[in-house]
């Protein structure tokens, strides 16, 4: 008795059979490098791609939502999220992450997922780089006023 008590708690413990675990491999991202950490933090990402940042020269235009741009805000341009929404951005390369709104339309150039701040690319440590891969991650209301609390407080 004792060693069918063993045997089935062995069988609990053990991992997927090979289908299973083809179907878990399947609908992984695909992973390499330093973008392991950055794609396992969460669910699925809402988007993936290369981002870009824009500066001096927009400083103080009116963005689509009607306030002006200031380059110093944790910012950005999306084709079609909502103004006001507000996304998480990564950057695959090391990992880092900031929280933007989305006050703009844009990248107007082809290819590109998000237009970043400057403030929000340095954030993110572009450097000298202009382009970037990202991982964005929508953020919903009450993540976001949970984000916005502890920035408050620091």
């Amino acid at each position: 008795m004792l060693l069918a008590v063993a045997s089935l708690g062995a069988g609990a413990a053990s991992g997927p059979n090979s289908s299973e675990a083809a179907k878990t491999r399947k609908n992984q991202p695909k992973e390499t490098g330093q973008n392991v950490a950055a794609l396992k933090r969460g669910p699925r990402p809402y988007q993936v791609g290369t981002a870009s940042w824009y500066g001096e020269d927009f400083d103080g235009k009116a963005t689509a939502s009607g306030e002006p741009y200031d380059m110093l805000d944790f910012t950005a341009a999306h084709l079609t999220l909502p103004l006001g929404s507000y996304v998480r951005v990564t950057n695959l390369h090391n990992g880092r992450s900031v929280v933007v709104k989305i006050n703009d339309r844009g990248p107007i150039v082809p290819g590109r997922i998000i237009d970043l701040s400057y403030n929000a690319a340095r954030a993110l440590a572009f450097d000298s780089r202009g382009l970037q891969q990202v991982r964005l991650d929508l953020l919903r209301t009450q993540q976001t006023a949970m984000v916005r609390t502890v920035a408050s407080l620091m």
